[in-house]
């Protein structure tokens, strides 16, 4: 069998400056420059690269979660540095607020919500805060 001793996830953008601007710059996280992309340091040391890619797809699902301690509050943050929460279209199995929040319908608005939205890349990110 294989020994594992670690792990790490990877998804690729358009263009490294810019997604250094908006992880470092607009969500605050800590980056290094590393073989031509970044390596991101998230809150408890899990780590995420990123790297260059010319012909880029965005990914169609989530590729990043960031745990906060307050959805609404994250939301509030992101909205007033001008990034769009409501990717997803509201539909009755995924009932959306007025700030693109997805609760939990059985929790009475308590509890877990989750906002999606795009890096500069269009790769689609959350915030979310579990119940």
């Amino acid at each position: 069998m294989v020994e594992i001793v670690g792990a790490f996830s990877s998804f690729s953008v358009d263009d490294v400056p810019k997604a250094r601007e908006f992880y470092v710059g607009s969500l605050g996280l800590e980056a290094q420059e590393e073989m031509g992309g970044l390596r991101l340091t998230l809150p408890g040391g899990a780590q995420v690269f990123i790297y260059p890619k010319p012909d880029h797809v965005p990914a169609s699902h989530t590729v990043l979660n960031l745990v906060v301690p307050n959805v609404d509050d994250a939301v509030r943050s992101l909205h007033e540095q001008g990034i769009r929460t409501d990717h997803y279209a509201s539909s009755e199995q995924m009932p959306l607020d007025e700030n693109g929040i997805l609760r939990d319908p059985d929790a009475g608005g308590e509890g877990f919500g989750i906002a999606w939205f795009k890096d500069p890349a269009g790769n689609v990110l959350s915030v979310v805060t579990p119940s």
